[in-house]
């Protein structure tokens, strides 16, 4: 199963894709950065790309190794904003803020907009559940929740990103999440020792990554275990989970393999890709996806 953004979201286009690249439209701002995932020929010739883009992500040195692997700086060749608002027009509605990071990303990913509208289906046919969403980042997936009427935890690591998140809340005109900075095994650890148990759960977990104490993430090592746990803050039922993994190597099977060992219960569980396609036809799948109901 392959899954795409809706072609009414009109804010967001994957103009192009190849030579390691994707050229990108968020609202009026084209840019280009890496895709190591492209590794067909670019449909545009580079000097069109060239008069298109108003930022090019250029790799640094850490490009490529663990826990640098999207380091490097942007180079501004049009005159753009250092921060601008794309909407999307589905279920949810929702206002993103967007701006330029080191780490290549600029605080959406929008292959996610299928997962966005799985989790607001799924918050409104279970009637206002608790929400947890575990590495949230800028939130879409928060918002998706709330928008649908559940009460919403939203933890990460940085606190920069939940501040960002808030933004993202305040401009999609919702309130009452609320906002937890801290390592996510260890939150969701306690929250089992607690006997705190949640109707949905969101986990986007990066390859590498480091808790607000410097706790170390290290998807290979720590991934089962984090599922493991999960099961035990998952209600036993009228729940769902939401996994995504971007990891390189990590295929749909592998993914509901461990979806599957890690849960108990009468589980029914769907696992696929999410892709964008590009506006000559190519599909760029991006991350995998798992779906858990009980």
């Amino acid at each position: 199963m392959i899954e795409y953004p809706s072609s009414q979201w009109k804010d967001y286009e994957l103009v192009d894709c190849g030579g390691g690249e994707k050229l990108e439209r968020y609202g009026s701002i084209l840019m280009a950065r890496p895709e190591p995932k492209a590794l067909w020929d670019k449909s545009l010739p580079p000097q069109k790309w060239d008069s298109l883009i108003h930022t090019r992500f250029r790799p640094g040195a850490g490009f490529g190794k663990a826990g640098k692997e999207d380091s490097g700086t942007w180079e501004r060749l049009r005159k753009m904003p250092d921060q601008w608002l794309i909407r999307y027009p589905g279920d949810p509605k929702l206002t993103l803020r967007l701006g330029l990071t080191s780490f290549k990303h600029v605080g959406v990913f929008p292959e996610q907009a299928p997962n966005w509208e799985y989790i607001f289906r799924s918050v409104k046919e279970l009637q206002a559940p608790k929400v947890l969403n575990l590495f949230a980042y800028t939130g879409a997936a928060s918002l998706a929740a709330r928008a649908a009427g559940a009460d919403v935890t939203h933890l990460d690591s940085v606190r920069q990103v939940v501040t960002w998140a808030r933004e993202n809340m305040e401009n999609s005109g919702l309130d009452g999440i609320r906002w937890v900075v801290e390592d996510a095994l260890k939150f969701a650890r306690r929250e089992a020792r607690r006997g705190n148990v949640y109707q949905g759960i969101i986990l986007d977990p990066p390859a590498y990554g480091h808790g607000p104490d410097g706790e170390k993430w290290k998807l290979d090592e720590l991934l089962f275990d984090l599922l493991k746990t999960v099961d035990r803050i998952l209600a036993p039922k009228d729940a769902f989970l939401v996994l995504n993994l971007y990891s390189n190597g990590y295929s749909a099977a592998l993914g509901e393999t461990l979806v599957r060992q890690a849960f108990a219960g009468d589980l029914r569980v769907e696992s696929g890709e999410l892709a964008l396609k590009d506006s000559f036809g190519k599909s760029l799948p991006l991350s995998i996806f798992v779906r858990l109901r009980r």
